[in-house]
This record gives C-alpha cells, structure tokens and sequence, in this order.
C-alpha cells in the first residue's frame, strides 16, 4: 500500500475498528479507550497517515490554505515578498500553494483555475505583465473567496492591495539626478497598461516638470528587460548629445544598461548616471554599485498576507489600499561621492 494513499478507512480495516472510532481515536476523543488510541495512533505513525486536507476542507468550510500568484519567482523582488508573505501566513497556521505566471496570461490564468480546485480560503496576487482581461480574478469574487492584490494590480477589481509609493519612488529618483546636474534623462519604462509603470513615468515627468524641463517623446522608452536593453540602449548612446542619465523601471534593465554604456567607454556616473527601481542583490554587486528605489518587498509580502488572512477570518472592514513608502538607496552609479 502506498504511503500516500493511506485514509482512515484503511487503518480502521487493519485495526478492525469502525473509522468514526479512528477519526476519534487521532482527535483524542476521551471515549475512546487509550489502548485504541495509542494503537490508532502507533499505525498511523508507522504508515505516515496525513489528513486529506480537500476532505478536511469540505468538512470544516474552511482549508486553512492560501494561493500566493507571483509573475516570477527568480526575481529578486518576488522573492523578498514570498518571504514576508510566508512568515504571517506560518505564523497564524495556516499553508500556502505558490504559483508562477512567468509572465503570462495564459499561465496566469491555469494557475488560478488549479487554486480554486484545491479550495484555497483566500489568493494573494501581483499581475503578470501579459494580462489585460482580469475575468479570472473577478471570477475568485465572485466565488466569495478573499483577493488581495500586491505590487501589480488590476486597478478596476474592488478588493484589498498593497503597493508601494511608484510615483514618489520614481520622483525622488529623477530629483535625485536632477540635483546632481543630470538634465538630459531617458526614461526606461514598462508596459503602459500596468499601473506600476504609468505611475513611475508620472513620478519623472513631475520632477522633469519641477525642472521646467520637458522630455520629448522620444525620450520615455518601453524597455523593461534585458534583451531589449541590448538591443535598445546602444542606439539611444550614440544620439547627439549624449543622454546623462537614466532612469530604468526595473534593476535588471537598469544593471545591464550600465554595463552597455561602460561597454561604449563611458564614465559611470561622470558621463552617464543610472538608477533602478527594486534595490535588488544585483544593485550591490555592479560596478559602480546601482543607485535605485527600495520597493521594500519584506514588508509588502507581510501587509498582504495580514490582509488576506483578516479578510478570510471575517474581519470586517471596507477594502483598503496600503501604500508603503519607498526609499532611495543612492550608490556610486549616480553619485562620485558614494564611489
């Protein structure tokens, strides 16, 4: 027999005892005599018996089980997030299933039919960049299930969501460059149908504009990963004049056009100046190091998994916001004095 098959039924049959007496006997039932429970016990240590938990589940109402959907777990961000997420969620007992988008509609989409199957009380979620029809989230409220979207979020969904400050984040980053004699910036943008990217371009375009400086269009530039970097960014270094500075919406984008204008023979921040947006591992190990805006994903994870957790435990309260205020880290690709 398999040990991940074993049910209740099965040690009921070996013990020849019924399986109400079995369930009662793990549950330390006191009419149960310990003789039964102790051999009840013993065999489901020696068989490795777990309860079923869509048994348990349908039971109880409730799987004490939450989905987390994130667009990719090899970001650094994600990564920071899926670990403040995890300390709530273990800390107040209940299990996570953690799902991948990679970025896709279609994934997307799978992830949240296959959450919903295994009756999770409740779904965290950060929008993949591919998705524009969010009928599968509006399907989760419909279902009555708790959401909670974090960083990427679908702006028309009525539900909980915590992000971080975008704009001011971006703002203070542009300021920054700005303040160090930086006036010719380029803006590296993401896709414009997320709301992350449209409010870190109102975050430059507000501190361009305290500047009285007005960025042509040619000037905001959809790429946000490293292949279009590569294939990008050495056309925007040979324009007359040179650019000064960039600001990149992410930090991969941001480490690898840093190498590419260092691969042009270009002084790092002399010539041109570089910030990121997430303060990653690999804002520490460029050279220079990366100046970028901490989205500070710790703290986010923790906040959405409260959320969802206090919303599933019925604790009443309108839908909120939570905007976690962020932090530039400057580093020596944006200032001599951090070199």
């Amino acid at each position: 027999m398999g040990k991940e098959s074993i049910t209740i039924k099965d040690i009921a049959r070996e013990l020849g005892i019924s399986p109400s007496t079995v369930s009662r006997a793990l549950k330390d039932h006191p009419d149960i005599s310990k003789a039964t429970r102790d051999a009840v016990n013993e065999l489901a240590r020696r068989w490795n018996y777990r309860p079923n938990p869509i048994a348990l589940s349908l039971k109880s109402g409730s799987s004490k089980t939450i989905g987390v959907m994130i667009p990719e777990v090899v970001h650094y961000f994600f990564s920071t997030v899926i670990s403040g997420i995890e300390d709530v969620v273990y800390e107040r007992d209940y299990n996570m299933i953690l799902c991948q988008s990679n970025e896709m509609w279609e994934h997307e989409v799978k992830n949240i039919r296959t959450l919903l199957s295994s009756r999770v009380d409740g779904i965290l979620a950060s929008v993949a960049k591919g998705t524009t029809n969010f009928d599968h989230y509006r399907n989760i409220i419909e279902k009555d299930i708790a959401l909670v979207f974090f960083d990427r979020v679908a702006e028309e969904i009525e539900t909980d969501k915590v992000v971080i400050d975008d704009e001011e984040g971006a703002y203070k980053a542009v300021i920054h460059l700005l303040r160090s004699g930086k006036k010719r910036i380029l803006h590296l943008s993401g896709p414009p149908h997320l709301a992350i990217a449209r409010n870190r371009l109102s975050g430059y375009l507000r501190a361009m504009k305290e500047y009285r400086l007005v960025p042509s269009p040619d000037d905001i530039i959809k790429c946000d990963n490293i292949e279009e970097a590569e294939r990008i960014v050495p056309a925007l270094l040979k324009r007359k004049p040179l650019p000064e500075a960039f600001f990149v919406v992410n930090d991969l984008t941001a480490a690898q056009t840093l190498m590419i204008a260092k691969r042009s023979a270009l002084r790092i921040p002399e010539d041109i100046a570089v910030v990121g947006f997430t303060n990653s591992q690999i804002a520490r190990l460029t050279e220079p190091g990366l100046s970028s805006v901490d989205q500070k994903g710790y703290e986010m994870g923790q906040q959405a998994a409260r959320l969802l957790l206090d919303r599933i435990e019925n604790i009443k309260k309108p839908f909120q916001t939570k905007v976690i205020t962020s932090e530039l880290v400057v580093r020596g690709s944006s200032s001599l004095t951090q070199k």
